[in-house]
């Protein structure tokens, strides 16, 4: 299952420094709007201690980490959700995105032009919610006649539906995100289809100068102030720094450049873990001689459904699973030595799997 972002911001905020260093493909990194014009995809492995200790255990032919994908967006301007400078485009880029990653400039340099003159992250994020709501109503605006035509012709869903898309309508038309409109799981799945934007999870990043990369400055401020209400998650990232230190060779040349920064981790892994905790996943691992692998999952899954990320044949003929707790496999070293002493638990298909779970399921098709 691999998670994808897509990445939107104005003009010259940091986002293709941003995916830079966050994938192993290259954006071009050009100082004016639209330099990004078709979407960059990268895939990133996502950093887990876990895996790293679990290989070490079995010492494994092959170790699989599970990944991330993020999608550059060229940046929106005002005007973007009518099409303004191909942005009708490339809002419609990041629709089947599983979540956002709203960049905003927090840092100031003469050198690289703001497209509004001044940098005010507030404002700026101001600009991208709008954009969003308006492309959002377009796609309700259109799809809620036809929805209240079935609903006359009897159609209980299409009713419901119409129910729903009008009370986004409203919020949207009110400058609210249909994420601040509550609806039980059942409803959002209804309109799921539609994959509006505002409708996804957002991290907001606060892209910043070195100086500024461990306590913020003034500009994370405001915006902290600023999405308070929101239930949304903020990181500050110092991009142009980060890009720095991804072309590090070695690892411990790395470390030694975050610890003289006053940082315990790279921007890269503190964001992966946010859009992890944004998005509601967590990892289960299988491991042995052969392979160690991550596997990534949506909080709250039943043991059969997280046998069917493997293989579908594990869910449809799943019998049971047998799970060990990663600090017990850690304790003790071994599969084998977790059996001698009764650390392996049997578990059917009521099952809700834990994050950090090693898993061994047994199916029968």
């Amino acid at each position: 299952m691999a998670l994808q972002c897509g990445i939107v911001g104005l003009p010259n905020v940091g986002k293709s420094t941003l995916f830079n260093c966050l994938s192993n493909a290259k954006a071009q990194a050009a100082n004016f709007p639209f330099c990004t014009i078709e979407p960059n995809v990268g895939v990133i492995t996502v950093p887990d201690e876990r895996l790293v200790k679990l290989a070490e255990i079995d010492n494994p032919k092959k170790v699989v980490p599970t990944t991330i994908e993020i999608v550059d967006i060229a940046g929106l301007v005002k005007g973007a959700s009518k099409g303004e400078g191909l942005g009708n485009k490339f809002l419609g880029n990041i629709r089947n995105t599983n979540a956002i990653i709203h960049v905003l400039r927090c840092f100031d340099n003469g050198n690289i032009t703001h497209v509004d003159g001044t940098i005010d992250p507030v404002r700026d994020k101001g600009i991208i919610d709008t954009e969003l709501q308006l492309k959002d109503l377009e796609t309700v605006e259109n799809n809620i006649g036809k929805c209240q035509k079935q609903a006359v012709a009897g159609d209980k869903n299409a009713k419901r539906r119409f129910e729903i898309l009008s009370l986004f309508k409203e919020a949207l038309l009110q400058g609210h995100s249909v994420r601040t409109v509550e609806t039980d799981d059942n409803d959002r799945k209804l309109v799921a289809d539609m994959n509006l934007l505002t409708d996804k999870p957002v991290l907001y990043v606060c892209n910043v100068d070195e100086a500024s990369a461990v306590s913020g400055n003034a500009h994370t401020e405001a915006v902290k102030a600023a999405i308070a209400n929101e239930n949304a998650e903020m990181l500050i990232v110092a991009a142009a720094t980060e890009a720095d230190i991804a072309e590090l060779e070695d690892y411990e040349e790395r470390q030694m450049f975050l610890q003289d920064m006053g940082l315990e981790e790279s921007g890269v892994a503190r964001l992966i873990k946010a859009a992890y905790k944004l998005l509601n996943l967590q990892t289960f691992f299988t491991t042995g001689a052969d392979e160690s692998r991550a596997w990534t999952f949506v909080k709250g899954m039943k043991a059969p459904q997280t046998a069917g990320i493997i293989h579908t044949d594990f869910e449809r003929g799943f019998i049971r699973a047998e799970v060990i707790k990663y600090d017990d496999y850690v304790a003790l070293g071994s599969e084998k030595a977790c059996r001698d002493v009764g650390k392996i638990g049997i578990e059917g298909k009521e099952y809700v799997v834990q994050d950090g779970d090693i898993m061994h399921f047994l199916f029968n098709v």
